[in-house]
């Protein structure tokens, strides 16, 4: 919390620039944990003190110039003293704050009821999932498999125009946030929320490509995890003590759900280290991401019917 004197001094900060300065030296005296969106220090504070402002972001160091002399109504100095306040003192990630984060260069709503999406699937779908799937792949019915807030379901729609997108999630909270992203971007005519443990409420139903990023989070890292992460629903993160439970599920009961040449990719982050234990023989390709991060893997229906009896002893 802020003390009175603390409160008395960010009278004196009067333009953006004072802020942006403010704000990092805050971040900075109080450890703050970026990974929610950005990766330093300067560029956390410019963030926020643009978005509370409602500004832009600008990339010209001219513009920057300019606008880091402006002066600042004293409601929006309140403002800021607020956010600051909530992101250095209290942990809270900036998209908690603004309930705003963007996910392959798209922004999308988000509160404390969804993760904040931070996912390498958004350059798999940028690529249209190559190598894996042919060039014109057009599937006409995609599952994204623990949705959350939607933001998976509604870059697929929008990469694959003819396609429609079940955006499943056992959560009704995070489905009332995914309708509301679905609705921004007016696809409820090809997004459909659907509350469903796994695949329970999917009978009968098929899939030319299924995403799945469900809880992957391991017991030792769930207990290890910087404060920012508390913020966020735990069951959307903790998945068992290897982090693979709900992997395992969606994994093993995948090949009635595929379409004969249908794909699956699931995506374990961290617990890919606890990958070969618990699925044993099972044989999948890893995913190589040229924009960072790991963990992704992708197995053909083909694949999994070759495979039928290590995903028997498996279940």
């Amino acid at each position: 919390m802020q003390t009175d004197n603390q409160q008395s001094e960010t009278q004196a900060l009067v333009t953006i620039g004072d802020w942006i300065r403010y704000t990092m030296s805050e971040c900075h005296r109080n450890d703050v944990y970026l990974g929610h969106g950005t990766d330093n220090i300067w560029d956390e504070a410019e963030h926020l003190v643009f978005q509370a402002l409602d500004l832009p972001l600008l990339s010209s160091a001219a513009q920057k110039a300019v606008i880091y002399q402006s002066h600042l109504l004293p409601s929006e100095c309140d403002k800021l003293e607020h956010w600051v306040n909530l992101r250095a003192h209290h942990a809270k990630p900036l998209p908690y704050i603004s309930n705003v984060a963007w996910f392959a260069q798209m922004p999308f709503y988000v509160d404390e009821r969804v993760l904040i999406p931070r996912s390498p699937f958004a350059e798999l779908i940028e690529k249209r999932f190559a190598p894996f799937l042919p060039k014109h792949f057009a599937p006409s019915h995609i599952l994204d498999m623990c949705s959350g807030s939607g933001c998976i379901a509604i870059v697929l729609a929008k990469a694959f125009e003819e396609a429609a997108v079940d955006a499943v999630d056992i959560d009704m909270d995070a489905l009332e946030v995914a309708s509301m992203n679905i609705a921004n971007y007016q696809l409820e005519e090809r997004v459909y929320p659907i509350q469903s443990d796994v695949y329970h409420e999917l009978a009968g139903q098929q899939y030319d490509l299924i995403i799945a990023n469900p809880p992957y989070v391991d017991a030792q890292d769930m207990a290890d995890l910087p404060q920012e992460y508390h913020h966020e629903p735990e069951h959307a993160l903790a998945s068992g003590a290897d982090g693979l439970d709900l992997s395992m599920k969606i994994v093993t009961r995948a090949v009635e759900h595929l379409c004969d040449d249908g794909w699956l990719f699931v995506e374990v982050g961290n617990s890919e280290v606890n990958f070969a234990s618990r699925f044993n023989d099972l044989q999948v390709t890893w995913v190589e991401l040229e924009q960072g991060g790991s963990g992704i893997f992708a197995i053909s229906k083909a694949q999994l019917l070759a495979q039928q009896d290590i995903l028997d002893e498996l279940e």
